[in-house]
């Protein structure tokens, strides 16, 4: 490997994601549909062609190109992208519009992003340092914004039936081997409804690299299915019923575990796992019901509406053996979350400018369940994850307004409020003073909070824009930060806190961008002021979240993609940030200044692509190079050893190549040769490396 800064420059200049040119529209970045040239914040748009060709097998993956985001996986079936700086509960993740964050999700990087089938996936908006106005608690580092296939029956010819659909196969060859299959069909009459049935099936091998050869049991399997409904009420509107199913058994904490016989790289060694095993299953549902619609009149008092009604059931279940001789050496542990939402969004025309406004809800009804054990048998105790019986509710108003006073000029102001209320059913709290737990029953705490954003845009001409701004986000504490019994990094025990209040934030942004046929870029500065941040602290033996952090985020980032001919595209990115927090090590001890645990390190990627006069052929080159990631104390990387090595995470030079051909109308293939030169290589954070040489083919028969 490679690991010179000097080589990651080489790699800059621009989005690998820019396949073609043309503007596309964009829905989050203000609830309405917008040019993403008239989006004040740094926005990023992938299609599930993107998706297929470049053979990206999970939702988070699909991020790995995206500049500043650092795609971090605790397990091979785990993955949590870094946005900014932040992860795990800190970034908010859609579907189709709905809530997925709930208030069970732990510190630190999480599972749930994984839960999404990135095969049902019609295009994906993720949005950076967005705040919390449009879309409420969370939305710190990013909004990600899923979008689900539709019947595209608005699409067929009107009163006529249809018929369509496809079938795909995609088979990756590292370890041993993983087959990914998905078939879906559509039918409706064109015009008045559609419907979409999506089923998909996967059997993830055990992957390998040539320092660790095979991670045995970082394999898996998954079943997903998705179904969708759209009806014409009017020509101008649709009632929609969605539903998407994903259920992942056995998915293993591989770093924990004894098949992890630790890492060697250099002078940068992660250490072996002690655990017996530690093993996952997760299942995710989502139901919604939808009317959607617009007014084309002139002076309509209502422009456009989206009323939506959610269903969500959420079941988390982990299996361990410590293997330490200890009293909770094996456990047992359980979630189930049911999540009931709705969403109602407006826009109306007024003055210069328009109005969104609306207002959303959601009413989590959490039970927890769980047990711990010593070797013998002998100690068994109740073990809750977090307070079981509890309710988590979160409502918020919101409006922002988008003042044209000139054809050329913008300017986005909003603000929302927000009332949360948690009723703890029953926990065990831990009382710091003597060490020991008491079982609490029926406990409430409520918060509320105003958030405000002031974005500017202003178009040069007609290709380049500016804009800049403002956004504060906040992050409500929910049942894991006031209730959470969980083992955190390498063996961490850690636990809640009914004393923690909401986190606060405030970003500042610039940024420019280039619109035009043959070339696009994008450039932008950001700092994050991070207030009363949710932290871990050490009290005894035990971690116990507080207020206790500040601290800040800044960094920037470039895109940019050339057509250099007409049949040749390069394009690819760079972007750095840095991170610290002040923030105490022990419960009452002195203050410390230190970096951020999991840091993006300087990053940078570079493709090529060639694409046939007839469109029937295409190749991609790609390179993906990382800096190595050494801004780490030495007690933060001992308490992470596992997943975070010696003197920092190594950097990286990783090459692929893809191509795909359309063989027909109903048959095109594709195939990769991904990390062609099998190098050794772990995103900063991760439980375990990236796979080493993997040749990937896939056919995709279409009617």
């Amino acid at each position: 490997m490679i690991k010179s800064t000097s080589l990651i420059l080489l790699t800059c200049i621009a989005t690998l994601q820019a396949q073609n040119l043309l503007e596309p529209l964009v829905v989050t970045a203000e609830r309405v549909a917008t040019p993403l040239s008239d989006t004040p914040y740094a926005a990023t748009r992938l299609d599930a062609d993107y998706i297929r060709e470049n053979t990206r097998r999970t939702l988070p993956d699909a991020l790995q190109y995206t500049p500043g985001v650092l795609v971090q996986k605790t397990s091979y079936g785990q993955g949590s992208p870094i946005i900014r700086g932040f992860t795990g509960r800190q970034n908010l993740l859609l579907m189709d519009g709905v809530r997925i964050n709930n208030s069970t999700f732990r510190g630190g990087p999480v599972q749930y992003w994984n839960t999404l089938d990135p095969l049902a996936i019609d295009h994906l908006e993720l949005i950076k340092s967005q705040g919390s106005v449009l879309y409420g608690s969370d939305a710190v580092g990013g909004t990600l914004n899923a979008f689900g296939k539709t019947s595209r029956f608005r699409d067929a010819s009107a009163g006529q039936a249809y018929v369509g659909g496809s079938a795909s196969y995609e088979y990756r060859s590292n370890g041993q081997g993983s087959s990914i299959g998905r078939l879906e069909t559509e039918t409706g009459v064109g015009g008045q409804f559609g419907i979409l049935l999506g089923v998909s099936a996967k059997d993830f091998g055990d992957i390998r690299d040539n320092a660790l050869g095979r991670m045995v049991n970082t394999g898996y399997p998954e079943q997903d299915l998705d179904l969708r409904f759209d009806y014409a009420v009017t020509p101008d509107s649709t009632l929609t019923l969605a539903s998407y199913y994903v259920t992942q058994d056995n998915v293993s904490r591989w770093h924990r575990t004894l098949n992890n016989p630790g890492w060697t790289d250099g002078d940068h060694y992660a250490g072996k796992g002690t655990y017996n095993y530690d093993n996952f299953n997760q299942g995710h549902s989502l139901t919604y019901l939808r009317y959607a619609g617009k007014d084309a009149q002139a002076n309509a008092a209502i422009k456009s509406w989206s009323a939506t009604l959610s269903f969500q059931n959420v079941q988390d279940g982990e299996n361990l053996d410590a293997n330490n001789n200890k009293a909770d050496q094996v456990q047992s542990l359980s979630t189930q979350v049911q999540t009931v939402g709705f969403d109602l969004t407006l826009e109306s025309d007024a003055g210069p400018g328009s109005f969104v406004y609306g207002c959303d809800f959601y009413h989590d009804s959490v039970n927890s369940s769980g047990w711990s054990n010593n070797s013998a048998g002998t100690s068994y105790r109740e073990k809750l994850p977090v307070a079981d019986d509890s309710t988590y509710d979160m409502l918020g108003i919101f409006t922002q307004y988008t003042w044209k006073p000139a054809a050329a000029f913008e300017v986005i102001g909003g603000a929302r409020y927000t009332y949360v209320d948690a009723k703890l059913g029953r926990f065990y709290g831990y009382n710091p003073a003597t060490g020991t737990t008491t079982l609490v029953h029926d406990q409430s705490f409520n918060w509320d909070a105003l958030v405000g954003s002031l974005r500017l845009l202003y178009h040069i001409d007609g290709n380049w824009s500016v804009y800049g701004g403002l956004s504060q986000a906040f992050r409500a504490p929910n049942l894991n930060d006031l209730s959470g019994d969980v083992t955190s990094l390498a063996d961490t025990k850690s636990r809640g806190s009914v004393n923690v209040q909401p986190e606060r934030f405030l970003t500042y942004e610039l940024g420019a961008r280039r619109v035009s046929e043959s070339f696009t870029s994008s450039a932008s500065i950001f700092y994050t002021d991070v207030t009363d941040a949710i932290s871990s602290v050490k009290d005894g033996t035990r971690n116990i979240t507080t207020n206790a952090a500040q601290g800040y985020v800044y960094g920037t980032e470039l895109e940019a993609a050339w057509r250099i001919a007409p049949q040749w595209l390069l394009s690819g990115y760079i972007a750095w940030m840095d991170a610290r927090t002040q923030a105490p090590d022990t419960l009452g001890g002195p203050v410390i200044n230190k970096p951020n645990t999991r840091q993006m390190p300087l990053t940078g990627s570079l493709a090529l692509r060639w694409t046939a006069a007839s469109n029937k052929y295409w190749v991609e080159g790609r390179i993906l190079a990382a800096d190595t990631e050494d801004r780490i104390t030495a007690a933060d990387q001992a308490a992470d050893y596992q997943r975070i090595p010696t003197g920092g995470t190594p950097g990286y030079v990783v090459a692929s190549l893809h191509a795909g051909w359309q063989v027909n109308e109903h048959l095109d293939l594709h195939c990769g040769l991904e990390n062609l030169t099998d190098a050794n290589c772990r995103t900063v954070g991760s439980g375990q490396n990236e796979p080493g040489f993997n040749a990937i083919v896939g056919a995709r028969v279409t009617w």
